[in-house]
Order: C-alpha cells, then sequence, then structure tokens
C-alpha cells in the first residue's frame, strides 16, 4: 500500500512538475469586427420600385393645365434613377437649367413616353418629380449617357401651355 502511494505521489509530482515548465496558454485575442458605420435615419430606406410611372407634385401649379396636344414649356433635369442613392438620384445626365427650356407637344410622342403621361395634367407653375421606368423611357436602347434598360428620375417645372 505504501508502495502505491509513493507511485501515486511520485506520478502527481512528475505532471505537476510538467505542466509548471510548460509556458501559460494564453487566450487567443478573438478578432473584434470592425465597427459598422453609423446608421442615419432614413439612409438606409430605399425608393420605390420603377416598373411603372411614379408622379410625385412637390407644388401644385396654379395656372392653366397640360393637355394632350398643347405646346408646353418646361424646365428639368434628368438623372439615372437609383432607389438605395441619397434622393433616388444617381449620375445626372441633363438638365435645362442654365439653357433654354424646353418646348414640346404634348401627347404627340415628340419625348419619352414617361414625359408624354408624366406632365399631363401639371398646371402652369408647378413641379413634379417623374420617376419613369425603362419600358417609358428609352427601354433596351442606349441613349448618350443613358445606358439601356434604365430607369430614369426627374425633376420638371411646367412654366407655360400654349
Amino acid at each position: 500500500m505504501i508502495r502505491r502511494s509513493a507511485l501515486f505521489a511520485f506520478i502527481f509530482a512528475a505532471a505537476t512538475a510538467a505542466q509548471a515548465q510548460q509556458p501559460e496558454a494564453q487566450p487567443q485575442a478573438q478578432p473584434q469586427p470592425e465597427a459598422a458605420a453609423p446608421v442615419v435615419v432614413g439612409s438606409a430606406t430605399p425608393g420605390p420600385a420603377a416598373e411603372q410611372l411614379i408622379i410625385t407634385d412637390v407644388k401644385v401649379g396654379t395656372g392653366r393645365e397640360a393637355q394632350a396636344g398643347q405646346t408646353v414649356r418646361v424646365n428639368y433635369t434628368g438623372w439615372l434613377y437609383r432607389p438605395l442613392a441619397k434622393n433616388q438620384r444617381g449620375r445626372k445626365f441633363d438638365s435645362s437649367i442654365g439653357r433654354e427650356p424646353l418646348e414640346f407637344p404634348l401627347g404627340k410622342g415628340r419625348v419619352i413616353k414617361g414625359w408624354d403621361q408624366g406632365v399631363a395634367g401639371m398646371k402652369i407653375g408647378g413641379k413634379r418629380t417623374l420617376i419613369i421606368p425603362a419600358e417609358l423611357a428609352y427601354g433596351s436602347r442606349a441613349m448618350g449617357d443613358i445606358p439601356s434598360n434604365s430607369a430614369l428620375i426627374f425633376d420638371v417645372e411646367l412654366l407655360d401651355v400654349k
């Protein structure tokens, strides 16, 4: 019995000595995830899908109403529609601001379909935002700086109706 106790004590002492000689395992530092950029309220809200013409009256005019067959005079700015971009506006591709306003006969197909439909019913002095799906813009055709199948967004101000 003494032999077993001595043997047990010897094994225990040897194990303790071996453990003391090994450097203590340091807990590995877990990589910390990078802090996410702060979320600004409303910044992650996507715009509506451009599946159909979307008309938003920013300011309702008080003058004569534009109707098919009349010639309208407008100021406008156009951007590629990007639902996740600031104000849903991507790259600006055209504007009449600082140039001559655009005149065209409404409803005669002289402009893209989204304009013929979106300007109709405006009153002089009114401002609208038009989100135009590709099918009512240039469709599968690329046009200048506008890639094919692009939805567009325009700010339009009706200046006159003749």
